[in-house]
């Protein structure tokens, strides 16, 4: 019985010193104030214009964590496919076991011009994963599709393919975000700060490298803020 017990609370004080080497970056997305759904319909706007949202993914690389402006830790092989269909790709683990503080989070919203020019990679980078142009025009960062009834297209279809990795058609975006929560970091995407910045009327397919998919994916990620974890 001693044992069981011994061996109990070394299990928990294990699990309770595995916790805290690791910090976890958990991803949401929402649509307004709205939980972000793919089977939902949305209000685009106030008249009766609406939306759906069929496909949303995107990289995010270089994860590095700096304490008062210097950076202390990186992450190694730092790729990320960020799939809003997929649940298991919404959450990134950091390993941390020198428990080394920081109050910052910086990475790319992304892939950078050596990542491109290396071919097609495997692992997120590979290219069944739906996100790999071109060897000319390399990984798509940011993904965005779906359907309105404001789209002259067929079957009412937008599609936001994001990405350009040679000057002037340089996409990749470097977010960072001072931290107060380092074990628990929750970092959010409004798509509805995307979406009201697009007249889709207008503008309803960016499929390669150009000043608009530059400007569109500054907008994108500006709609990103870092938020509370609710239990």
């Amino acid at each position: 019985m001693i044992k069981a017990s011994l061996l109990l609370s070394f299990m928990v004080l294990a699990n309770a010193t595995d916790a805290q080497q690791r910090s976890t970056i958990q991803i949401s997305f929402t649509y307004g104030s709205k939980v972000l759904s793919m089977d939902d319909s949305l209000n685009q706007s106030n008249d009766s214009s609406v939306l759906r949202i069929t496909q949303l993914k995107f990289y995010i690389s270089k994860i590095e964590f700096l304490n008062h402006g210097k950076v202390v830790m990186e992450e190694n092989n730092s790729f990320h496919l960020v799939d809003a269909s997929q649940i298991n790709s919404l959450q990134i683990l950091i390993d941390n076991k020198q428990n080394i503080p920081f109050d910052e989070l910086k990475f790319n919203l992304g892939l950078d011009s050596t990542t491109n020019v290396s071919g097609a990679l495997g692992g997120d980078l590979d290219p069944s994963k739906g996100m790999y142009w071109t060897w000319q025009s390399g990984y798509i960062n940011f993904k965005l599709e779906g359907k309105s009834n404001v789209c002259k297209t067929r079957n009412n279809e937008f599609a936001f393919h994001l990405g350009g990795y040679q000057q002037p058609y340089y996409g990749l975006q470097t977010l960072s975000f001072p931290l107060n929560n380092t074990d628990r970091i929750h970092l959010n995407l409004d798509v509805l700060e995307i979406i009201k910045e697009i007249d889709l009327t207008k503008t309803n397919h960016i499929m390669s490298p150009s000043a608009e998919a530059v400007m569109l994916s500054k907008i994108v990620a500006n709609a990103f803020t870092l938020s509370k974890i609710e239990n």
